[in-house]
């Protein structure tokens, strides 16, 4: 209310030097200076900067690499597809130009989940396994045999066992975050996780296709793991798993088939199959640095399905050891930047979820290039965000979408929860400051009756 001495003194001060800088300006001595912001002008656009930057509320490290991804995917499907386009539709932009209308239609999908609640999936998750346990049933009558296996609808264009995978994650997610505290019984946990992962595997097989198959069968046990499930049962799990898998490999011919390849290229690479041979060829080709974007010879001379289940190695063979290093540097960082949002996630739902998905991402990405340098028996998983192909596309963005909304959850919930200490804070300062103030009081009050007494 009252102004100090001092603080009189230097705003007399400062009126006299403005006006001595005044006559001067008019005297002419004294060139005008420049206007310079004061410090609060400052403060608000650092603020007003801040707070943009605040709005966006997603993980922007996550959003580079999967643009990053995006980008290099498209540069090399079309330049994996060129030749192989030409052969299949006598016109060698055919695929690249799906995969263009493939990335648009991800987009979208990736915007509008980034901005819908991932909490409403605890509605729907039930319809899109029921929706998807349906589609999975309609390969089976559709028929449509691709490369020695029917696993696709409408013409080749939909793949369900793709969509299962997805949609696996998010009811496990669900179901289990409504289920924790009961995982340890065996009547609620084991069972029911085997039914689903049953089901679904069961229908995925049939088509066949084994490598879905253990994806689904590997998210299902990790997802079960990082709910607390019981170590016992997960053991039990994975018990009937390699049981289940020796009978199917058994009894399938694809599958010994790829079992007795691998084994062969373990113990000498040119003994492995056709499609490895030709991969390690690729990667012998291009060498540290690569031949050149668009320069690589083995998918014009043979490579099996360039465009999708081998552009490892046409990455390999066009960029070198290095590009494909960097490229598992990218997904690397794609599993790190997941694994921190399911860790900051509002709720377990939030960090099942966005672990499932970030995981199941990598697994692909991990079992595909594992694949093009036999560390793995073959399996058919396309390279995310790489590969060509609508189904993986679609799903995948799906996912980046949905981490991207955990992310935006967690920023919101932190706000706040930042809002709320503050108004915590700041009601107890103004307490605090009226207690101290009565206790002043009533102590000088005490004193002075003391002493009046004392007299």
């Amino acid at each position: 209310m009252f102004r100090t001495v001092g603080h009189k003194s230097t705003v007399r001060s400062g009126n006299r030097t403005d006006r001595k800088r005044y006559h001067s300006i008019l005297s002419g001595d004294v060139r005008m200076p420049a206007a310079v912001p004061s410090r609060e002008a400052r403060a608000k656009v650092s603020s007003t900067r801040s707070g943009r930057v605040a709005q966006l509320k997603i993980d922007v490290p996550l959003l580079l690499v999967v643009i990053t991804l995006l980008i290099f995917g498209l540069i090399m499907v079309y330049s994996a597809s060129y030749d192989y386009s030409q052969s299949w539709y006598d016109n060698p932009t055919t695929i690249f130009a799906r995969q263009v209308i493939w990335l648009v239609i991800g987009v979208c999908v990736a915007v509008v989940l980034t901005f819908l609640d991932y909490h409403l999936w605890r509605q729907f998750a039930v319809y899109a396994m029921g929706a998807t346990i349906i589609l999975l049933l309609g390969v089976l009558f559709a028929n449509e045999v691709l490369n020695g296996a029917s696993r696709t609808i409408y013409r080749g264009s939909v793949q369900p066992s793709e969509l299962a995978k997805i949609v696996m994650v998010i009811y496990l997610s669900v179901w289990l975050y409504a289920k924790q505290k009961q995982l340890h019984n065996i009547s609620f946990g084991l069972f029911p996780l085997a039914a689903i992962l049953g089901i679904l595997g069961g229908l995925i097989i049939i088509q066949p296709d084994l490598s879905a198959t253990v994806t689904v069968v590997i998210l299902g046990g990790l997802m079960f793991f990082l709910a607390g499930g019981d170590l016992r049962q997960i053991g039990l799990l994975l018990i009937i798993a390699l049981l289940v898998g020796w009978v199917v490999v058994q009894v399938s011919p694809t599958g010994s088939q790829r079992i007795a390849d691998y084994l062969a290229g373990i113990k000498d690479p040119t003994e492995g199959s056709y499609h490895v041979r030709r991969a390690f060829e690729a990667f012998v080709k291009g060498g540290w640095l690569g031949v050149g974007l668009g320069k690589a010879e083995t998918k014009m001379t043979g490579l099996p399905v360039p465009p999708t289940d081998s552009i490892f190695a046409v990455v390999g063979e066009e960029t070198g050891v290095f590009g494909a290093i960097a490229l598992v540097g990218l997904y690397v960082t794609l599993l790190w930047r997941g694994l921190t949002i399911s860790r900051r996630a509002p709720d377990e739902m939030g960090a099942l979820l966005a672990a499932g998905l970030s995981l199941w991402i990598a697994w692909e990405a991990f079992v595909n290039m594992a694949v093009m340098v036999s560390l793995l028996p073959f399996a058919g998983n396309a390279l995310p965000l790489i590969s060509a192909g609508g189904s993986s596309m679609i799903v995948t963005m799906a996912a980046i979408g949905t981490l991207m909304n955990i992310s935006r959850q967690s920023e919101k919930q932190k706000e706040e929860n930042g809002r709320l200490f503050h108004a915590v804070v700041n009601l107890r300062g103004r307490d605090r400051r009226r207690s101290v103030s009565g206790a002043g009081r009533a102590s000088s009050a005490t004193g002075r009756s003391t002493g009046q007494s004392s007299r």
